[in-house]
This record gives structure tokens, C-alpha cells and sequence, in this order.
């Protein structure tokens, strides 16, 4: 299984029978296939076997990377932290940002995304352990953001995502990924105008059967599609 096309054969098989064993459609699950040190080669690869949306964690290597591959028919997503300086490149770029933390953010990609005449869709990225080491509004502050958020008229707020603590057994990070789907659903209560919390971005490739069973639609996964990073 050392192509692309064989590896994202057995991922998609794995992601169907998560989806199958939490009563869920595989179909509400989409596949962000992170290729971050991966050339764009690999990505028109990936491509071509059938991914459809790919993740960046660089605004630097991302650029290079849109440059390259313009004309290819993805949905491009920022998946790395975001600093507010290079908000403007990543609303030219992306569909979606998944790591949203911060009202200062939220305001500096509405002033990119307004000059460009473009409403970007957001993430709203959430600590849901509080580890000093990661981005992330604490789960209290989500909905006061969210609530500031959604005044903005070139920001829509799809959803939340996190990065949970590491574990090597996978059932250990469950909790954090049900923390987060509980969270959104209070969010959706709320029923905050102009704010969706269609989405819940969490999993990557050694947990994201336990993000499926926990309700996420964006796993993002890089390993299982392009193979190890040199």
C-alpha cells in the first residue's frame, strides 16, 4: 500500500465503516487531506484518486502550493495556527479557516474578506483542555465570540474545531471530541443569527474513528493519505 490512490482506499474504508458503526452516513463526513511537507505532485495525486478538499498549515508553503495547482478542483482549507498579519493572504486563499481563536482574527479576516468583496467561512477553533500548549478559545468563551462574530458581515461561522491532548489509544481522546460535539449543540441552541454550527472539525489520523463516532464531519488526516513525512 505504498500509493496514494491504495492508502486513501483503505482510509475511505476505514471512514465508512466509523460512519457505519455510529449509525452515521459516511456521506456526512469529509476527508481534509493534510498536506503539509507534501509537495504538489502528491496533492495533484491525491486528487486524481479522489480527494476533494486539502489542508494547509503554512501560509507560506500554502501559497507556493495555490500557486502551483490553480485550476484543480478543491476546496482548500487552513488548518495551522493563524496569525493576524497573514490573514489577508489566507482569505485569498482559502474556503475555509478551521482555527480561529481570537476576536482580533475574527475582525482582521472581515476587513481582508470585505476588501475582496468575499464572506469567508470560519471555524471557531476551541481548547477544550485547556493545554497551555495549544490555540483555542476556552469552551466558556466560544459563545461570546461566536455572538460578536456573527455582526460581522464578511464572516460566517460554520462550526467549531479543536485539537485534542495526544494519546496513543485513541478511546482516551473520546471524551475531548464529545466534549466539543456537546458544546456545539448548545452553541445550536442558542440559534444565534447568521452563525451555523454545521461543522465539527477534529480527528486526525490515529484517532479520527473515535471523532466519528463522536459526531465530527472534517477529519483531518494527512499519514494515512500521503504516507510518512521525511
Amino acid at each position: 500500500m505504498n500509493t496514494i490512490a491504495a492508502r486513501l482506499s483503505a482510509l475511505t474504508s476505514r471512514i465508512r465503516t466509523a460512519a457505519a458503526a455510529a449509525d452515521r452516513s459516511a456521506g456526512e463526513i469529509r476527508l481534509v487531506a493534510a498536506s503539509k511537507t507534501f509537495p504538489p505532485p502528491a496533492i495533484q495525486e491525491a486528487v486524481a484518486a479522489g480527494v476533494s478538499d486539502i489542508g494547509e498549515n503554512y501560509i507560506q508553503e500554502a501559497r507556493d502550493k495555490y500557486a502551483a495547482l490553480q485550476g484543480i478542483p478543491v476546496t482548500w482549507h487552513f488548518i495551522g495556527h493563524l496569525q493576524t498579519n497573514k490573514a489577508k493572504y489566507a482569505v485569498r486563499m482559502f474556503d475555509l479557516i478551521h482555527t480561529v481563536d481570537s476576536y482580533r482574527l475574527v475582525l482582521e479576516l472581515d476587513r481582508c474578506a470585505q476588501k475582496i468583496n468575499k464572506v469567508q467561512a470560519v471555524l471557531i477553533q476551541v481548547n477544550v483542555a485547556g493545554e497551555e500548549s495549544k490555540s483555542g478559545v476556552a469552551p466558556e468563551e466560544a459563545l461570546p465570540l461566536i455572538r460578536r462574530a456573527a455582526a460581522l458581515e464578511h464572516i460566517a461561522v460554520r462550526g467549531l474545531m479543536t485539537l485534542p491532548p495526544y494519546f496513543n489509544a485513541p478511546q482516551k481522546v473520546r471524551p475531548f471530541f464529545a466534549a466539543l460535539r456537546r458544546l456545539r449543540d448548545r452553541i445550536a441552541a442558542e440559534q444565534v443569527e447568521n452563525i451555523g454550527m454545521q461543522e465539527l472539525s477534529m480527528g486526525m489520523t490515529g484517532d479520527f474513528e473515535a471523532a466519528i463516532a463522536e459526531g465530527a464531519t472534517l477529519v483531518r488526516i494527512g499519514t494515512a493519505v500521503f504516507g510518512e513525512r521525511s
